[in-house]
């Protein structure tokens, strides 16, 4: 679980999921959307398809990633506000809170 979560520690691996969970995107798509190098998005797009996060699927020369599951685009959205909260100050999950999480992933 712990190598499973490592992307997600990188705040970047999320802005990645978020874009990618509308669709197919590119490495050249990402990088202008970030304004990051080619080899680090790459490498870090590679890392998730291999930890399963995303597919991959390759056109000529370009390769399209997709999120792998549409759970996934939930989790991210929901890991994404509880970190943009922390970075706030207002994140306090009660035990309420992390019932509805969980059953927000589940469904």
């Amino acid at each position: 679980m712990q190598n499973f979560v490592r992307p997600f520690r990188v705040r970047r691996g999320l802005r990645y999921c978020a874009f990618l969970k509308e669709g197919e995107l590119t490495v050249s798509d990402i990088t202008k959307k970030l304004g990051l190098s080619k080899a680090n998005v790459s490498q870090h797009l590679t890392l998730m398809r291999m930890m399963g996060i995303l597919k991959a699927r390759r056109d000529g020369a370009n390769t399209y990633y997709v999120l792998a599951n549409k759970r996934l685009a939930k989790a991210c959205s929901l890991m994404q506000d509880a970190l943009e909260q922390l970075m706030e100050g207002s994140v306090c999950l009660n035990k309420e809170e992390l019932v509805d999480i969980k059953g927000d992933l589940t469904r």
